[in-house]
């Protein structure tokens, strides 16, 4: 049975282990979590890829002789808290109902409803028609190079469905964008701030491009759980002293797009839109992930929907608002597409806490969450 003192008790004892990333350290969390298991008799692997970039996998096999295995994978590591909250985020302080600190929502108390879950099945004796691995990930906020990518390269996540427990309100995650993000670098001519027309102002020329780009017309079709396309331009740097002419300036990219639609396809395009205004530039991809989809009726997702359907509605008093959710940012669910592994997000966060001050998760959310987890593994 889902144990609510146990699960409040280990939600904030994960919040009061700092695992800002950057600058990155799983080490010491995802030590407590072996530990942790450990007494209740489930044996744990670490596995890094980097000095202190610590992975956590465990096995609890079924005794059914046909039986799959099913991935339940939360991460480990939280955005920096940086200045400015009211409760302060390392502590775990229970207010009102609420469990505060960094890593809150996103993803600590998924984490807790993990551990919890597997505890509650151990502790009961329950027999479980699937095997269920369990992998508690590094460096999912800065893109994963060392937590799920290469535990999936390496095989070490050998599963036939994989359930990433990342997502708010009992959403199920079945659709999102892919991203692209590049550096556009412009030369210019240097010359004295005086006499501008004696050289070529790189600045200039990369403010016209950024005014084209906010202009530029993507070709998709709607989809009904996803936003438009979008281009975002984070960050800018030129010149050199303010009484020169610029002869560089760069800025980087980011491009939210649907699927059905290719990178492949926007990227020629968006060439042609700088090439219409600089002669000397660059552009260097730093990453592209592509977008993801899973169909509504795959037996995943319906037995999903089924279960949180019946535990969302006692938690949000009678209303329900739909399951299925669309993710305007990149969850880890599409790495899973070059391995043909069906993979949703699902979870039990605040909406709206992650990666903000004063983050936070309703108790009776986790709770819930909890006890909804359990009976999926059990179905």
């Amino acid at each position: 049975m889902i144990n609510k003192n146990r699960l409040i008790r280990l939600t904030r004892d994960l919040i009061r282990i700092n695992s800002e990333n950057p600058p990155g350290n799983e080490k010491e969390i995802s030590g407590f979590i072996k530990k942790y298991l450990g007494r209740i008799g489930v044996k744990c692997s670490l596995i890094e890829f980097a000095k202190g970039r610590t992975n956590v996998l465990a096995l609890i096999k079924s005794k059914e002789p046909k039986a799959k295995t099913i991935l339940i994978s939360p991460h480990l590591d939280t955005v920096p808290a940086g200045r400015g909250w009211k409760v302060a985020p390392f502590e775990g302080r229970v207010i009102n109902g609420k469990i505060y600190g960094r890593g809150a929502t996103d993803c600590k108390g998924n984490l807790a409803v993990a551990i919890e879950t597997i505890n509650s099945i151990i502790e009961d004796k329950a027999e479980i028609k699937n095997n269920i691995l369990f992998a508690a990930t590094a460096d999912e906020e800065t893109g994963s190079g060392f937590g799920l990518i290469p535990l999936l390269k390496k095989n070490f996540l050998k599963c036939d469905y994989a359930l990433i427990l990342d997502s708010d309100k009992f959403d199920i995650v079945i659709a999102q964008k892919g991203l692209i993000h590049f550096k556009v670098s412009v030369f210019g001519r240097k010359a004295h701030g005086a006499y501008p027309w004696k050289g070529i102002n790189a600045i200039n020329i990369a403010s016209d491009i950024i005014q084209d780009l906010k202009k530029y017309k993507f070709k998709y079709k709607k989809h009904p759980l996803l936003h438009p396309p979008t281009i975002n331009i984070g960050t800018i740097h030129g010149g050199d002293k303010v009484n020169m002419v610029s002869d560089w300036c760069e800025f980087e990219v980011d491009i939210r797009y649907l699927p059905g639609m290719s990178s492949k396809e926007i990227l020629p395009d968006i060439r042609r839109v700088i090439a219409k205004r600089a002669k000397k530039f660059n552009v260097k991809i730093d990453g592209i992930q592509d977008p993801y989809e899973i169909s509504k009726s795959h037996p995943l997702v319906e037995r999903l929907a089924a279960v949180s359907k019946k535990y969302a509605k006692s938690c949000r008093g009678g209303t329900v608002c739909r399951p299925y959710k669309g993710s305007e940012g990149a969850t880890v669910i599409t790495f899973f597409k070059d391995k043909n592994i069906p993979a949703v997000a699902w979870g039990f966060g605040a909406q709206e806490c992650c990666h903000v001050n004063d983050e936070y998760a309703s108790i009776e959310s986790l709770y819930k969450g909890a006890k909804a987890l359990e009976k999926f593994l059990a179905k």
